[in-house]
């Protein structure tokens, strides 16, 4: 009996400890964070990320990362899931709305000035999907979700999609109020006057961590609602960033600078508790934004001398274009992934990925299988943590929307292969026909000159990529207007925001 029991003890004692050797995961998603909002690639003189550094020299930083989409939630969906906008019906931030529509729709009632039928969103992430959250706890992880959601309130909270905990168990599609308080959430208050919420965020994640049981891995989702609007920010950064600020260059808001600087802080402090709590070696470390940069809402800010000026939140040249638009500017990301003893510390890649491969890579990471009857969208990446390039058809942008913003295009799907990129924009053509942006960002990657005309063949490849994608996802595609009327047709304003600069708290969320 005794030789059982000893037995039984040592089967579970090695059970426990090839537990604690899966790693623990940290997503960390910042919200419409541009690629040149970071000092990773030398485009910013304004804004200061040590942090995002720090994490840099522990891992790995991409050069050519995407959002599955130009906003938020369908990105969120692609990273829960591993598919696609086209695939999950989520292409439009609409999950803090009171409908809830769980099958993408043509709209009933289109505008006559519109050549093609626009999509209505799926309103809220399907609890049948397996997501991360939920093949991490199946597997016996510790979950935990902190910050924003936007994609859906009960019943379809992160509580519903795995995670076990949840705050500020918040549905909408950013702070409540602001992100000094008072804040305007229901059941979550501030602790301090004026206390900042991300911040806050960063303390409750810390005092989770602080928590969790040893013997088992965690997966927490630390998704910032950093630095999407309203548009504020500490008192004392702004004060610090009023003495850099330079108007003549095209990042000038002081306070979209001091916003940077605490989402970079709460970064840092996470990595500060990892490395305290002795688990940095273990723990996979992911960082990316959801979409690019926001250029078209304004922000009032004020000088040293006490002048007052309004600026856009942010430029993301040399890209063009930013959030909402399907140009470099609205998808192309800042990421880094950091996995100690796998990474190449301090190293940069650049192949070319999406945010629907972190599905498929962190499962693998994690040695957890892929779920039965789920098709993914997004491919391994594992190789390259160690260096390595991989291989793919292309990556595919789904935005079957039209806000107007500076840049906007017609609804339009397009297709990234190697160093082309080629925008479809459904049924803009002469005879109901497509028409094609082509562009080779190797050489051109502020997307200035269109050669549909001058490669014809390539246009024809990566559009027959496209047609495949769209048939394979089963995507609800736009269709041609049957009630367009020519007289309506106002394309002089395609690309420009319908209004000027105001200094809104949210305008598109």
């Amino acid at each position: 009996m005794k030789q059982v029991l000893f037995l039984l003890f040592t089967c579970a004692l090695v059970m426990g400890v090839k537990s604690q050797n899966k790693p623990n995961v940290v997503f960390i998603l910042a919200d419409d964070l541009g690629w040149s909002d970071v000092t990773l690639y030398g485009k910013t003189k304004l804004y200061e990320t040590p942090n995002l550094e720090r994490l840099a020299a522990r891992g790995i930083t991409y050069t050519r990362a995407y959002a599955a989409s130009p906003l938020c939630s369908p990105t969120r969906a692609s990273i829960l899931t591993g598919q696609t906008p086209a695939r999950t019906g989520v292409t439009a931030p609409t999950a803090h709305l009171g409908n809830v529509k769980l099958k993408a729709t043509l709209q009933a009632k289109p505008s006559p000035g519109n050549k093609a039928v626009l999509l209505e969103s799926v309103t809220r992430l399907n609890n049948k999907l397996p997501t991360l959250g939920k093949q991490f706890k199946k597997a016996g992880y510790q979950t935990a979700h902190f910050g924003k959601w936007h994609l859906g309130k009960e019943p379809y909270s992160p509580l519903e999609h795995g995670f076990d905990v949840d705050i500020p168990h918040w549905p909408g599609p950013g702070p409540a109020g602001s992100f000094v308080a008072p804040w305007k959430y229901p059941n979550f208050k501030e602790k301090i006057s004026k206390e900042h919420i991300e911040d806050r965020m960063a303390d409750e994640a810390i005092s989770w961590l602080r928590r969790v049981d040893t013997s088992k891995p965690f997966f927490m989702n630390y998704w910032q609602f950093s630095v999407h609007a309203p548009f504020d920010a500490k008192e004392s950064l702004k004060k610090y960033y009023r003495t850099k600020v330079d108007l003549t260059d095209a990042q000038h808001s002081i306070t979209y600078a001091a916003m940077v600087h605490s989402m970079d802080q709460a970064v840092g402090r996470l990595l500060d508790e990892l490395d305290r709590l002795g688990v940095s070696e273990n723990t996979i470390i992911v960082f990316t934004s959801d979409n690019g940069g926001n250029m078209y809402d304004g922000v009032t800010d004020v000088l040293p001398n006490g002048e007052k000026y309004l600026a856009p939140p942010t430029s993301n040249r040399p890209l063009r274009g930013g959030k909402a638009t399907m140009f470099e500017g609205g998808v192309r990301v800042p990421t880094i992934i950091s996995y100690p003893g796998v990474t190449v510390a301090g190293s940069i890649n650049d192949a070319l990925i999406q945010s629907t491969d972190f599905y498929p890579t962190l499962l693998n990471l994690a040695g957890l299988e892929l779920p039965d009857n789920h098709e993914l969208d997004g491919i391994d990446i594992s190789e390259t943590l160690k260096g390595a390039s991989i291989k793919r058809e292309g990556i595919f942008t789904y935005f079957p929307h039209q806000p107007a913003v500076p840049d906007w295009l017609p609804a339009a799907i397009s297709v990234h292969a190697k160093d082309w990129k080629l925008i479809r924009m459904f049924y803009q053509g002469n005879n109901g026909k497509h028409s094609y942006l082509l562009y080779n960002l190797k050489w051109d990657v502020s997307e200035h000159n269109n050669l549909a005309a001058v490669y014809p063949e390539k246009v024809a490849e990566l559009d027959k990529l496209i047609t495949e994608h769209l048939k394979d996802t089963k995507a609800i595609q736009p269709v041609a207007n049957s009630k367009f009327d020519a007289s309506k047709y106002h394309p002089e304003r395609v690309g420009v925001q319908n209004k000027g600069l105001k200094s809104k708290k949210i305008q598109i969320n």
